[in-house]
């Protein structure tokens, strides 16, 4: 396990460490406090004349950053969760005995327990005085060389661990991550919405165009499908009577995976009885508007190059005027199948001739639209073939009452009307079953028991979903989604290929 020839003289140090008594991993050691309290703590002494807190003695704990060997004394750096510090001790400041054990077997990725007090160093920099030293835990495997780092991509994400160690502000950017999920419960929650917890594993797979993994469960002999979206486990919850519901968990969508794209990935999905989709539009801009009271942020911020200003009312547009205004398709076009195929493969995109004209108008705006809507947009009124849980408009059969909310040329959230009509639902399931068997392998399944549900009737709905993932990545301003998840998925090493085919 541990081969290369630093961790087996580190194993060797283990040993050593043992035989002299000494455990290399101690438990109960009790820390007096963090490195950032002690700093506010005693950072007073800075404008006293003794400069130093001598006789107040507080316990910390900390990782091993740097060592710096003067000989008889040694001065070195030591990280916590929230904070690093410098500190100092000699073979006067500690028995000089021990002073030689530590000397030669506290190494950097050590993490310590130390007692002292601060003091300011001849040259200015706060510190830590120690009087008493304990290694805490033995690290095996030494970090990476400080000046260097740890920049590699592909082991900061497999390795999270040591990208946050050698990386602070991806703790802090995770930290970020938290205040945002906790904020977004806390609006709902005031808003009086209660949250649920509905099936990981569906008997079938539905609520978004997505292909799905599938599983085998072993005690009913069926498969099982991880779930894609919440959206159907949640109208259920409405028509059983919850008039105000949310559910913030993961999602698996078996598909590509990019730059905002993660095979598992964290959503909110909520849904309010007796609303529109227009009230979902301002509750949306709201939560913004929190959100960026929260974190402290300027409501005007740089995301991947792009300046995107969140001081003013959030835009409006049609589908259709979008198509027309943003992607300059001309009217004609988008309202004919032939134009539209001849438009794409014009400009080297491919389109399956067998595809409706909604979801032909849709390549239309995933090509020409959709990266050019920079601050925050609301495109409204979507095609009603490529929305099948969204109720159609009452003054245009063929218009869903829908929205999706861009920033920065991505698709941050995704809202409608929800249809309630268990014929039309049951009709538009038909349909899909029709694109499916046409090679939409996206297309949803017909599920029975949710138009049944809907036969007892659910009152007039609005629902939407927000992706935290890429919400997150718009507020820490990180261009992949491996930058917010902690552990992304990654494709696996030689070794790891090897096992599986085992």
């Amino acid at each position: 396990m541990f081969e290369n020839q630093l961790e087996i003289q580190r194993l060797k140090t283990i040993e050593e460490l043992r035989q002299m008594g000494i455990n290399p991993y101690p438990h109960f050691l009790r820390r007096d406090m963090n490195i950032s309290k002690f700093r506010l703590k005693f950072n007073h002494i800075k404008d006293t004349e003794s400069k130093s807190a001598e006789g107040q003695f507080v316990s910390l704990a900390g990782r091993v950053k740097l060592i710096r060997d003067a000989g008889k004394a040694i001065f070195a750096n030591i990280e916590d969760e929230d904070g690093n510090l410098q500190i100092y001790f000699s073979n006067k400041t500690l028995d000089p005995d021990w002073f030689k054990v530590v000397k030669k077997n506290i190494e950097v990725g050590d993490l310590i327990f130390v007692r002292g007090y601060a003091f300011v160093t001849r040259t200015g920099e706060f510190s830590m005085h120690v009087s008493e030293l304990t290694l805490a835990t033995k690290a095996i495997c030494p970090l990476p060389e400080k000046y260097h780092g740890l920049v590699d991509i592909e082991t900061r994400y497999r390795q999270r661990y040591l990208d946050m160690i050698m990386n602070p502000e991806v703790r802090t950017d995770f930290k970020k991550r938290s205040i945002i999920v906790s904020t977004i419960r806390r609006f709902f929650e005031d808003k009086g919405f209660l949250e649920v917890e509905t099936p990981m594993m569906h008997p079938i797979a539905g609520g978004a165009n997505a292909k799905p993994f599938v599983t085998f469960h072993n005690a009913l002999g069926i498969n099982r499908y991880m779930r894609i979206a919440p959206e159907l486990y949640l109208k259920r919850l409405i028509v059983g009577g919850f008039e105000a519901v949310y559910e913030m968990n993961r999602n698996f969508r078996n598909e590509g995976m990019d730059l905002t794209h993660n095979p598992e990935f964290t959503s909110i999905e909520f849904y309010w009885a007796y609303h529109t989709y227009h009230d979902l539009m301002g509750l949306t801009e709201e939560l913004f508007g929190v959100l960026f009271d929260k974190l402290d942020m300027e409501k005007v911020i740089e995301f991947d190059g792009m300046q995107i200003d969140f001081s003013k009312p959030f835009k409006r547009m049609s589908y259709k005027k979008a198509l027309v205004e943003v992607g300059e398709i001309p009217a004609d076009v988008i309202e004919d199948k032939d134009k539209i195929l001849a438009k794409l493969k014009s400009d080297g995109f491919e389109a399956n001739a067998k595809l409706d004209l909604g979801h032909l108008q849709a390549e239309l705006f995933d090509n020409y639209v959709e990266s050019k809507l920079i601050n925050p947009t609301f495109i409204i009124d979507f095609p009603i073939s490529i929305s099948p849980l969204s109720r159609r408009s009452d003054s245009n059969p063929e218009i869903a009452e829908r929205f999706e909310l861009f920033i920065a040329g991505r698709e941050i959230a995704n809202g409608f009307n929800e249809l309630n009509d268990p014929i039309d639902q049951y009709n538009r399931f038909s349909e899909q079953i029709k694109a499916k068997d046409a090679g939409n392998d996206e297309a949803h399944a017909m599920d029975e028991d949710y138009v049944k549900a809907l036969g007892y009737a659910m009152p007039p709905t609005a629902g939407q979903g927000i992706g935290i993932d890429r919400l997150v990545m718009l507020l820490t301003n990180k261009k992949s989604i491996r930058d917010v998840v902690l552990f992304p998925a990654m494709r696996p090493l030689k070794n790891e290929i090897k096992e599986n085919e085992k």
